[in-house]
């Protein structure tokens, strides 16, 4: 038999009453917080959200926060096996660099790399560039051997990505950058990408986290909106170097070098190239 509204209202104004009895009988139920009475009615008319859609707790510092599509977690090797599980598995990570937060994937899924370019909006005509763990990989996927002993060691790790050929002996799928014989590497000064682009044996497609033309990201706050196109986002907390992003520098040509972007480190990188003889390419007007 259907309740009339007032009735309701009596006995959920009689609930603290009967709860007070109880405790009397059952002393675990104690400290009981009531709802006023327009409260119960949105609960009982079923106006409360059924779901949160986030919820939120500190971790090591980092916020740890669970989305409805994603997972934000902190940037701590604890958490790198399971990043590296869905860099196999084809996925799309957020990860911070020692620049800005970017979008990384397996370089050598193809379906992985078009991913990224529809979460950003990207023109497929723009080139990515890869990551990788150490100095030394960096021959595994492009040509090194014109440049100056050292040359590479005295850059990265850093916020510098040098531009090489890739070279027959490259192991990059040719369909990374169709029509381009060259690559942009990195190897960022952040131990957590690091380790990820080790573990996965592979390059790290790596581009920057944020909608093509929009402003570069140093906080997982700035690409929230972005979060539900990523398996995990890995949270390394606010990055201090500004949104200028990585120096690219052009090393393809022997004995010269080229800037493409200054970035946050232009004079450091100069002074280093200059340092190993290299001569800035001037193309003539």
């Amino acid at each position: 038999m259907k309740i009339a509204a007032p009735t309701r209202i009596g006995l959920i104004q009689r609930l603290p009453l009967f709860f007070t009895s109880l405790s009397l009988y059952y002393p675990g139920v104690q400290k009981l917080q009531f709802l006023n009475i327009s409260q119960s009615r949105r609960a009982i008319g079923g106006f409360f959200p059924k779901k949160m859609a986030w919820s939120s707790e500190k971790c090591d510092g980092h916020r740890v926060e669970a989305t409805k599509m994603g997972l934000v977690r902190p940037a701590t090797e604890e958490h790198a096996e399971e990043a590296i599980e869905a860099l196999r598995a084809g996925k799309v990570i957020a990860v911070p660099t020692d620049t800005l937060y970017g979008f990384a994937c397996d370089a050598c899924s193809m379906e992985a790399v078009h991913r990224i370019y529809e979460i950003k909006g990207r023109k497929y005509t723009r080139p990515l560039a890869i990551c990788v763990g150490d100095v030394q990989d960096i021959q595994r996927f492009a040509v090194t051997d014109h440049l100056p002993p050292g040359l590479l060691e005295s850059l990265l790790p850093g916020p510098v990505t040098v531009v090489l050929r890739r070279g027959e002996s490259s192991i990059l799928e040719k369909s990374l950058n169709p029509g381009l014989d060259s690559i942009g590497v990195r190897v960022p000064d952040c131990n957590f990408i690091r380790v990820i682009a080790r573990g996965s044996r592979s390059a790290l497609a790596l581009t920057s986290a944020n909608l093509s033309g929009q402003p570069s990201s140093v906080d997982v706050k700035d690409f929230e909106n972005l979060w539900q196109h990523c398996a995990y986002i890995y949270d390394g907390g606010v990055l201090p170097s500004g949104r200028a992003g990585s120096t690219v520098v052009d090393l393809t040509t022997l004995g010269k070098y080229k800037i493409l972007r200054p970035g946050s480190a232009k004079e450091e990188t100069i002074a280093i190239l200059e340092r190993h003889a290299l001569v800035e390419d001037v193309i003539a007007s």
